[in-house]
């Protein structure tokens, strides 16, 4: 029997067919976009990374903690593609922080400290007993917030340790900062929710006329930063004003965490997700103009993460996303291409009808409050429904009609760890907005 010859333009058409079918099997996104790929951090049970950093392209760190449970600091040799255990204790590790190549820090329930690399970690005494964020200004200068109600507060040492100083000038009342970050040893800033300012090295505290506080801040130098708070926002006189930036507009999770500054204008960030016909799947953001266009990046279709809320870096090409316990991982610096601007597929007319506060207090223990406006006269089916971090819904405050007014709803997070959560509101089954909130026991 004669073998039947392909001709040139046949086996043009097989490849284009083939491509063809793949970008639909693919959902039309390179299948390694970014070049990112998958790591895994095994032998973690339920416990989720609370924060990671790297002081090398190999060698990183990360804190897993569980409530009421051993809690683990990680480390990594080969740019996290496999992980150990390196300590264990069993109260709290929220945030890790490496000056250089050997010396560490920790803190959550303690405060820890490394100068070997992590090989070995000692207990730094400390008056905070839950400081859920640190900043590292040197080895002796340090600061600590602690947000407990009695005996919390922002504690100072600039000796390494041996003594601390409180120093919050009263202007919190009762609800102490969670979260602190300083420019250098006298410019930094302090949240609970709004936002604060110091210049004197914490002895004295001022309100910034801001909507919000911070979950996460960055400064390039004593002029340029910016913070984020859902949404995200840059100043350029060293705090005193910040002005809102313009986010690509998602079908699901607006969000925005965390920042990873790798220049002054390159900036990635996570917190965003969108909804695919695959299911919800996490995004990294970038921009490369100090902000003043925000693209993203869908990483490796073969990734389902449904959102990242960790970043880090090591100069411009290792790129770093967590969350849980699995991220993405980039040698390329994302490659610099297949960023998006948008989505077509939202309701912005339903955004436009409904409004969706953050809680307050937040965190909280455990009880908060959620409030929501609705403008638009005409009756809707409304939901108001939470969210764990798997996305798996755990509550549904509100399922009714409503029309125009304002809305207030306890939620009781007796019954739930601590941990990260998220509020959706929807109307007529459209996801209207989506915030976090955060349980602390």
């Amino acid at each position: 029997m004669k073998k039947l010859r392909k001709s040139p333009v046949f086996k043009k058409l097989i490849l284009f067919a083939l491509i063809f079918f793949t970008l639909l099997a693919f959902n039309f996104q390179d299948s390694r976009t970014g070049g990112w790929y998958l790591q895994i951090i095994s032998d973690l049970g339920s416990r989720q990374i609370s924060d990671i950093t790297f002081t090398d392209s190999l060698t990183g760190y990360a804190v897993a903690q569980l409530s009421y449970d051993t809690n683990y600091i990680m480390k990594t040799t080969n740019g996290g593609d496999n992980w150990q255990i390196v300590y264990k204790q069993f109260y709290a590790m929220t945030k890790i922080h490496f000056l250089n190549n050997t010396t560490g820090f920790v803190c959550g329930g303690y405060f820890y400290k490394t100068t070997n690399a992590g090989f070995n970690w000692n207990q730094v005494n400390t008056p905070a007993i839950s400081s859920v964020s640190m900043f590292i200004i040197s080895n002796d200068s340090i600061w600590l917030a602690d947000p407990e109600l009695l005996t919390g507060g922002l504690f100072r040492t600039t000796n390494g340790g041996v003594s601390w100083d409180k120093l919050d000038n009263g202007i919190f009342g009762s609800s102490y900062p969670d979260k602190i970050y300083f420019i250098n040893s006298r410019i930094g800033f302090a949240s609970n929710g709004l936002l604060f300012r110091t210049t004197n090295s914490g002895y004295n505290w001022s309100q910034v006329q801001d909507n919000n506080g911070f979950n996460d801040m960055v400064f390039y130098d004593s002029l340029i930063g910016y913070k984020t708070y859902d949404s995200i926002r840059k100043t350029t006189n060293g705090g005193l004003n910040w002005t809102a930036q313009r986010r690509p507009i998602l079908n699901s999770w607006n969000s925005f965490y965390k920042f990873a500054l790798i220049n002054k204008d390159t900036i990635w960030g996570v917190g965003g997700a969108i909804t695919t016909p695959n299911g919800g799947r996490g995004i990294v953001y970038k921009t490369t103009n100090g902000g003043l266009n925000w693209g993203y990046q869908i990483p490796d279709t073969a990734i389902n993460i449904w959102y990242y809320d960790k970043i880090n870096f090591y100069g411009k090409k290792n790129v770093w996303a967590y969350a849980w316990n699995k991220g993405i991982h980039t040698i390329s610096g994302g490659n610099d291409t297949t960023f998006y601007t948008s989505v077509n597929n939202i309701s912005t007319k339903i955004s436009k009808e409904f409004i969706l506060y953050q809680n307050y207090p937040n965190p909280f223990n455990p009880l908060t409050n959620i409030k929501y406006k609705i403008t638009n006269n005409l009756p809707r089916q409304v939901k108001l429904k939470v969210f764990n971090v798997l996305g798996k819904e755990i509550s549904v405050l509100v399922n009714k009609k409503q029309t125009s007014g304002i809305y207030e709803i306890k939620f009781d997070g007796s019954n739930f760890s601590s941990g990260i959560y998220f509020y959706s509101l929807f109307a007529d089954g459209i996801r209207a907005d989506t915030k976090k909130m955060i349980i602390i026991k």
